[in-house]
């Protein structure tokens, strides 16, 4: 299946961020920014959402109020937008050129998810998706300091794999976490506007 892209590499580790890779969370997590911004009057533009994809939600909030000159305490914000967001949990669903990836190599590859998400958020998606048999591992948002673009998440998740970062294959849908791969050095593999699956170098 992953030789139609790397027809000479054998990978040691698939390493995939979560929302909007193997979960279809973006619309979800986007209504639920809004929802809670809407008492600040303040609102995010899908293509500012995505442009943001990969970052903690609390540096999102410091980066509005610099754009903004707001002072949303981050803290706060974080716990009133999963509020949102676990209210529509229900609207959620996986993403089938990934989920057929995931499927293929169970067992096979060691697997792991690679998220700017907090930990509770993603497990609490996992549980309602049925996804926790099929990873290995969770690096998520309390794991690391430095987030996307930055390699540190996915230099995290070879170390606890012990496999060699240019042994691992990363997917992503979002272009700060497409940097943050290659800055890894790892190969990447990027889920497109209709959810297939792409090579990028």
């Amino acid at each position: 299946m992953l030789k139609t892209y790397f027809p000479n590499q054998d990978f040691k580790a698939l390493l995939f961020d979560f929302d909007g890779t193997v979960a279809d969370t973006m619309p979800a997590h986007l209504g639920a920014w809004n929802k809670a911004l809407n008492k600040y009057d303040l609102s995010l533009s899908r293509e500012q959402h995505q442009a943001w994809a990969g970052r903690p939600t609390h540096r999102i909030v410091e980066m509005m109020n610099e754009l903004h000159g707001t002072s949303i305490n981050p803290q706060q914000f974080v716990a009133e937008k999963e509020v949102h967001y676990l209210a529509s949990l229900n609207e959620v669903s996986t993403i089938a050129s990934v989920m057929d990836v995931i499927k293929h190599y169970h067992r096979q590859i060691p697997m792991a998810i690679v998220t700017g998400s907090r930990r509770k958020i993603v497990e609490l998606t996992m549980n309602q998706l049925n996804l926790q048999p099929y990873f290995d591992l969770l690096v998520c948002a309390e794991d690391y300091t430095q987030g996307k673009p930055a390699p540190d998440c996915f230099l995290l998740a070879a170390n606890k794999f012990g496999t060699d970062p240019k042994d691992c294959l990363v997917f992503e849908d979002a272009v700060l976490g497409i940097q943050a791969a290659h800055t890894a050095g790892m190969d990447c593999l990027k889920v497109i506007e209709d959810f297939s699956l792409s090579h990028t170098r």
